[in-house]
C-alpha cells in the first residue's frame, strides 16, 4: 500500500518511496526500553553524524508546556545535532525537579555521543503531572546511543503512546541538481487541536540546506498540515516539530531556487499525509472528514474549526449520517451575532443546502448521499457571506471507543 493513501495527498511525482524505517545518508537512531512504560519500548536518540548540521524547530503555542519545550527553547535550534525523546510521561507539571531532569536528559546524550550540550532537543509526552524517572530515562538515554543504527524502527516505536502504530516514511527525492532522502518518524492520535496536536515529528534530510532556508520550509509544511488537524479540539503541551539537514548527499538546495521547491513538495506532502495518519488515528477513529470554509477572511477560521470539534458533527460523522443542519448549526453558532448567515453546502461533491435553505433531493440522489457519507474519508465544503478567504481543517469522528479510552486514561 502506498503511503500517500489519502485522496487530499498528492504523491510528489518526483519522489520515490523507501522503506518507511530507513533514514537519510549520515543519520543514526535507536529505541529502548527504559521502563518508563509497563512495557514496549520509550526511550529513543536520533542524531545526524555531521558537524554541519543545520535544524528548525516548532512547538506547542499552549501557555502551558512541559520541561522539555523549556530546555529545548533554550537550545540552539537552527544548529541541532540529535534529539533525545521518551514516551510514557510527558514531564509536564514537575516543576524545578522536571526541568532538571529534562536538562540531564540532554546532558547524557550530548556526552554520549560527544557534542555541544546546546544542539541536542528534547521531547517527552505521555501522562501529564507525574514524575519523569530521572534515573531510568538517563540510563534509557545512555543505553540507546550505544545502539544506534542506520533505520528508525525502534526510535519511531519508542516515542508511541496511544497510536495503533509507527507512522513514518522515506522517500528517495529527485531534485533538478540531484538526488536526496526525506524522512520523518512521528507520532499523534489524541489530544489533537489546531497549533499541533500530542505530536512529535522528526524530520530528517541529506540535502545540504542553509538554516534559514529549512526553517523557512519547515513552518510552511507545519502550517499546511499539523496546524490543519483536529481530533477532540484539545491543544496538548509537548507538541515538537524538529527538522534536521546535514547535506551529506552533497546535493546543495539555495533559497529560492527550484531545488528549494522541488524540496519543499515533497516535504509537504509527506508531512500532510502523517498528519492525516494521526486524525485517523484518533483513539478508535472510524473515519476523516475534511471540511472546506470560503468566505468572509476574518470567518472562515473560526467557522472551520467551529465545524471540526463540534461532537454533534463529529458523532454524525461516526455513524455515516450527512447530517446537513449539525454542520450549519456548528458553523452559525461563531458568526457574529445580529449578522446575517447565509451558506452554501456540499457533502462528498454534492450540494445539500443553497443560500442557507436544505435543498429536496430526489430519493435516488439521497441514497447515493447515504453511500457516500459510508466513506473512510468525508468531505464538506462550505461557502459562507463574503470573500477572499478560504482554510480547511482535517478532523476525525467521535466514537464510542474514544470516549471509553479517555475515561480510563489518566492524563
Amino acid at each position: 500500500m502506498s503511503f500517500f493513501a489519502s485522496r487530499w495527498v498528492e504523491a510528489p511525482a518526483h519522489a520515490t518511496e523507501f522503506d518507511p524505517a530507513a533514514l537519510p545518508r549520515g543519520f543514526r537512531a535507536a529505541g529502548v526500553a527504559a521502563g518508563i512504560k509497563p512495557q514496549g519500548l520509550d526511550v529513543g536518540v536520533l542524531v545526524s553524524d555531521a558537524e554541519q548540521t543545520v535544524s528548525a524547530a516548532r512547538f506547542t503555542s499552549n501557555a502551558r508546556v512541559g520541561a522539555p519545550v523549556m530546555v529545548s527553547r533554550q537550545a540552539r535550534l537552527s544548529e541541532l545535532r540529535a534529539v533525545a525523546a521518551n514516551s510514557g510521561c510527558s514531564n509536564v507539571g514537575d516543576g524545578e525537579r522536571g526541568i532538571e531532569t529534562a536538562l540531564a536528559t540532554q546532558a547524557a546524550v550530548a556526552s554520549e555521543l560527544g557534542i555541544d550540550v546546546d544542539r541536542v532537543g528534547v521531547a517527552s509526552t505521555g501522562v501529564i503531572g507525574i514524575e519523569l524517572p530521572r534515573d531510568r530515562v538517563v540510563a534509557g538515554m545512555h543505553e540507546a546511543c550505544r545502539a544506534l543504527g542506520d533505520d528508525a524502527d525502534a526510535f519511531s516505536e519508542a516515542i508511541l503512546t496511544s497510536d495503533k502504530g509507527p507512522k513514518r516514511a522515506c522517500l528517495e527525492v529527485e531534485l533538478p541538481g540531484g538526488r536526496v532522502h526525506l524522512a520523518a518518524q512521528a507520532k499523534g492520535a489524541g489530544m489533537v487541536s489546531p497549533r499541533f496536536a500530542t505530536m512529535f515529528c522528526f524530520v530528517e534530510t541529506d540535502a545540504s540546506v542553509r538554516a534559514g532556508t529549512l526553517d523557512l520550509l519547515t513552518g510552511v509544511t507545519v502550517k499546511r498540515s499539523f496546524e490543519r488537524i483536529s481530533v477532540d479540539g484539545q491543544l496538548s503541551t509537548s507538541d515538537t516539530v524538529f527538522a534536521l539537514a546535514n547535506g551529506a548527499s552533497g546535493v546543495e538546495v539555495g533559497p529560492e531556487t527550484a531545488d528549494e521547491l522541488a524540496l519543499g513538495e515533497a516535504m509537504d506532502a509527506l508531512l500532510r499525509q502523517l498528519a492525516l495518519e494521526m486524525v485517523a488515528d484518533g483513539e478508535g477513529a472510524a473515519r476523516v472528514a475534511r471540511v472546506v470554509v470560503s468566505g468572509r477572511p476574518d470567518a472562515v477560521e473560526s467557522v472551520a474549526r467551529a465545524v471540526a470539534d463540534s461532537p454533534l458533527v463529529k458523532a454524525a460523522l461516526h455513524g455515516g449520517s450527512p447530517s446537513l443542519g449539525r454542520v450549519l448549526q456548528a458553523a452559525g453558532q461563531v458568526w457574529p451575532p445580529g449578522e446575517q448567515f447565509v451558506a452554501d453546502l456540499e457533502i462528498q461533491g454534492r450540494q445539500v443546502v443553497s443560500a442557507g435553505n436544505a435543498l429536496e433531493l430526489p430519493v435516488e440522489e439521497r441514497r447515493e448521499l447515504q453511500t457516500a457519507v459510508q466513506d473512510d474519508e468525508i468531505e464538506y465544503a462550505l461557502t459562507i457571506p463574503g470573500d477572499g478567504g478560504e482554510t480547511e481543517v482535517f478532523f476525525s469522528d467521535l466514537s464510542e471507543e474514544y470516549v471509553n479510552f479517555n475515561s480510563s486514561y489518566t492524563t
